[in-house]
């Protein structure tokens, strides 16, 4: 009989545990119950807009020190004013030699990115044109709405034109680094003499 009773107890002991396990297991039907990498849902790191006791003003996301340049950054210290325009016409040089690799590259983002408007031979007559959009100038013949030809623009104006945009034309500076505006420089030069 005592040996029945330790039966009884164990059995007992046997079916309130499977019970308990499952009942508690019953909360989340897709749950395995086991958390493989915990930091990815329940991270440490504060988020952005969270509050900080770390920085003396609350603030996750902080400024920059003044004075810092972003890694790869290529500073353009010139204006989006007539000024800086014409102060870059003087000063700025492309940095980059013709070589048949840059012009290639020159031509292919030209024709991406500009040729829907200045047309694949710079005269103005893209795509974008033929559907009634006013017509850019022509880079062989036209003249500037900044005044003189366009065949005599310098290396720091078309650049400038391209970081900043000038009347329909917006900026290009988020869709070409300042390594591929260069190149298409070169290919716009190509282009003045057409």
């Amino acid at each position: 009989m005592l040996a029945m009773n330790k039966f009884r107890i164990l059995g007992l002991t046997a079916i309130t545990i499977a019970a308990a396990i499952f009942v508690t297991s019953c909360k989340d039907k897709k749950s395995t119950g086991w958390e493989y990498a915990p930091n990815m849902y329940e991270h440490i790191a504060y988020d952005p807009d969270q509050k900080n006791p770390n920085f003396k003003d609350g603030k996750t996301a902080q400024l920059p020190p003044a004075g810092t340049i972003p890694l790869g950054f290529t500073r353009f210290d010139y204006p989006n004013t007539r000024a800086g325009y014409d102060q870059a016409s003087g000063e700025v040089q492309n940095p980059l030699k013709n070589t048949p690799a840059n012009f290639k590259e020159g031509e292919v983002l030209f024709s991406h990115f500009c040729a829907p408007c200045h047309g694949v031979t710079g005269q103005g007559d893209g795509t974008v044109v033929a559907h009634g959009f006013p017509p850019p100038p022509s880079y062989s013949k036209g003249q500037s709405s900044r005044g003189g030809a366009m065949k005599d623009l310098t290396d720091g104006k078309i650049y400038h034109t391209i970081t900043y945009g000038v009347n329909a034309m917006g900026s290009y500076a988020s869709q070409l680094s300042p390594e591929e505006r260069w190149k298409v420089v070169l290919y716009v030069h190509h282009l003045q003499t057409l």
